[in-house]
């Protein structure tokens, strides 16, 4: 039975911040700046800390107890809150009935006609051999030969424009052949290349041969689709222990089509069950549900035909189901008063762990870096060697340290390491252009380093915010999103520099634990500091306090938190109100910034206090657990429990930004590792035997956050204790 908290009062009066933490003065605050690349060859790498990312307070100064997070996925479920407010769920695997016969006889049809008017107007556009080859092509495909039939290359063209007017003639002309374009044999000219289309079933065994270098050819669907149905299938994805990115991808390689074909508004925390909302452009739905027997920890379902396809940032937030296992406290009547104070009270809203990747270089650093406009020492401090990573990582960035051999290394690196042979693949191109191979990182993943750098600078905020002023009542300087008459009354300040767009603050692809970025929801509220006028009014509540993620359009608080921003940026070389170098995207002040709230209370929380025996068994039902009482389905997969060892070998910057709850080691030196296990609270209670049949307690919690939230962060500030996984998995040795 779930007990339900309370969402009305307002947050505790109480706070207090890790007793072994640094202390939170300005001059210990900076004690310990971000460290330059120089030095981050002699490191030692180890796991960061909350502390080394400024996550130091809790609002209630109840005593934690002992629970393990997420000793099984089904441990941690999420499930996305659209934006009408639905909690998106897996109701369905089948397909709606579909009746396509007249598209498959289009195409047909086509394949069977004469082209010789459609020759003669291609003659006017091409050379005499591209006219040969086409003509030639053509007859091939027409012919019923029984053959493979590669794609044919057309002659190097220079001219973009000439090139748009020869892939217009085949979609106008000769729909049942697609073009893309492809590197010509010198860095000046491009080739077009001509394939037959996907939509032809009867030629379809052609199609798994064909290739882009190492990349499926961009085939974003049928360009026979039919007029009734909108351009995007909308279907809901199910994943247990899969980041979002790559359960797209082996859905993608599976239709023959690229991952930018999918359209999702956040990614899932891979160490969990979770479901959202995905688009595909120009997909039937029969040919994804045809999938379900042959994906592994995957299903999908619930299809629909939209007209537009889903952004990052659509969505309100996540529904989180959550069981802690192990439970061992002083009494029942201490989880109670935590759970309760949880619902009541709520969380200050740091940024997690995750935000900080998960690799043995913290995201933040490389961000510092690249704000710094160091290019070849960021570029070095992705490629370089790190610890925790399985050995045919570690061989191949070893091998490309003593080498440059950037040919052997890359095939040598696993094709998940997305940052990294990106840039590989661009300094083969332009050697020593360290700039030009870091823009080649995919946006949403290079981005996701400065941002990771302002998120940084936010938790030291908060804790000053929370140490200095208390989380009870909003003080003088504290900045307040406006209400009612203030709004028409607050200015909005003109920004230092403008943007072309405002992607850079809302469209980062800040993809973490339950959403992937901050939503634009807010992003038009306006801000004002408050005054003794608005304190003895009693307009703004503690609820209403935020701080400004660093940017060129945000104010500072009018009180000591702002020194904070100003004072640890500077200790690590970088300046928020000036830019080292004219790289927009890798400076703060040519990008706009945006606001958090420094307190957030779960919505609809329930909790209640299980008693279970079997480790094994699952405490949470999932999605396909439902389906499954209503109609068989083959399961996702055989669950394990995790012990927190599942994923490891996965440790690259994709993970970093897409599984970030997926953590291992990072790095800092030796002075703050140790300084750092200090800082961790001490265990009180001696932790269950975990195969022991003896009962056992677990905590079974169920929340919605908004988007941008972090679970973990709730988590912590119930038990007490620190959310990083490798403190987790000691609790399940």
């Amino acid at each position: 039975m779930w007990r339900c908290g309370v969402s009305i009062l307002k947050p505790n009066c109480y706070f207090h911040c890790k007793r072994n933490y640094l202390s939170l003065s300005k001059s210990n605050l900076t004690k310990h700046p971000i460290t330059k690349y120089s030095n981050y060859s002699s490191l030692t790498m180890t796991t960061i800390t909350e502390s080394d990312v400024g996550i130091l307070c809790f609002i209630s100064n109840l005593p934690g107890f002992h629970g393990i997070l997420k000793q099984r996925y089904s441990d941690f479920i999420v499930n996305e809150v659209d934006t009408e407010g639905n909690v998106v769920h897996l109701t369905s695997l089948d397909a709606p009935p579909e009746a396509f016969q007249e598209v498959e006889t289009k195409i047909s049809d086509q394949l069977n006609k004469n082209y010789a008017s459609e020759i003669e107007k291609f003659r006017s556009l091409a050379c005499e051999i591209d006219v040969d080859r086409l003509e030639a092509f053509i007859n091939q495909i027409t012919s019923g030969s029984e053959e493979d039939i590669s794609p044919i290359v057309l002659s190097p063209d220079s001219d973009k424009s000439h090139r748009t007017a020869m892939h217009n003639f085949f979609k106008e002309n000769l729909r049942f052949l697609v073009t893309d374009t492809v590197d010509g044999p010198d860095s000046s000219s491009k080739c077009i290349r001509v394939r037959l289309n996907s939509g032809n079933k009867n030629k379809g065994r052609n199609l798994n041969k064909r290739k882009r270098g190492d990349r499926p050819y961009d085939s974003r669907g049928s360009s026979h689709w039919p007029a009734h149905l909108g351009n995007f299938l909308r279907f809901h994805l199910f994943k247990e222990n899969k980041d979002t990115q790559e359960a797209l991808g082996l859905i993608g390689k599976m239709l023959g089509i690229q991952p930018r074909s999918f359209g999702f508004a956040g990614t899932k925390d891979k160490r969990s069950v979770s479901t959202q909302r995905v688009t595909v452009f120009k997909q039937y739905a029969s040919r994804l549900a045809a999938l379900n027997d042959r994906l592994i920890g995957i299903k999908v379902g619930d299809f629909c035909y939209v007209k537009d396809d889903l952004l990052l940032g659509q969505l309100l937030g996540n529904r989180f189901t959550i069981v802690l296992r192990g439970v061992v406290a002083d009494s029942e009547d201490t989880i109670q008063a935590s759970a309760e104070s949880l619902g009541r009270h709520g969380f200050i809203n740091y940024f997690g762990l995750q935000r900080f990747g998960s690799g043995s270089v913290p995201t933040h650093h490389i961000g510092a870096t690249l704000l710094r406009g160091e290019w070849k020492a960021a570029a070095s401090t992705i490629l370089d060697p790190r610890e925790g990573e399985r050995n045919i990582i570690s061989k191949a960035r070893e091998y490309y340290k003593q080498t440059g051999d950037i040919d052997g290394t890359l095939k040598q690196l696993p094709r998940h390491l997305v940052a990294e042979r990106a840039m590989l693949q661009c300094l083969k191109k332009s050697p020593g252009n360290y700039l030009q191979a870091l823009k080649a990182i995919p946006r949403t993943l290079r981005m996701m380093y400065v941002h990771s750098y302002q998120s940084y600078l936010w938790n030291h905020a908060a804790s000053v915010r929370v140490k200095k002023y208390g989380s009870r009542e909003v003080v003088l300087g504290d900045l307040v999103y406006s209400k009612g008459d203030d709004a028409e009354k607050t200015e909005v300040l003109p920004p230092e520099h403008e943007d072309n767009s405002l992607e850079d603050a809302y469209d980062c692809g800040q993809l973490d634990e339950i959403s992937g970025k901050d939503l634009p929801l807010e992003k038009n509220n306006l801000v004002k500091v408050i005054t003794a006028s608005d304190i003895s009014t009693g307009n703004y509540t503690i609820e209403d306090v935020v701080l400004p993620m660093p940017g060129s359009r945000i104010i500072y608080p009018m009180n000591e938190v702002a020194d904070v921003y100003h004072d640890m940026a500077k200790k690590d070389g970088i300046s928020l109100t000036e830019s080292v170098h004219n790289i927009k995207e890798f400076s703060i002040t040519c990008m706009t910034g945006s606001y958090r709230r420094v307190f957030q209370k779960p919505i609809d929380f329930q909790w209640d206090l299980l008693s279970y025996t079997d480790g094994n068994l699952a405490l949470s039902e999932t999605d396909i657990d439902k389906i499954a009482k209503t109609k068989p389905v083959n399961p996702v997969k055989e669950e394990n429990p995790t012990n927190g060892t599942e994923g490891e070998e996965s440790s690259n910057h994709l993970e970093q930004l897409e599984s970030f709850e997926d953590e291992k080691k990072f790095s800092t030196d030796d002075n703050e590792v140790e300084v750092s296990r200090e800082a961790e609270p001490p265990q009180v209670h001696s932790p269950p035997d975990l195969n022991s049949q003896e009962p056992q307690k677990a905590l079974k919690l169920a929340f919605t956050l908004p988007a941008s939230c972090y679970a973990t962060m709730a988590i912590r500030e119930l038990l007490k204790t620190s959310t990083s996984v490798a403190f987790h998995k000691t609790l399940n040795q």
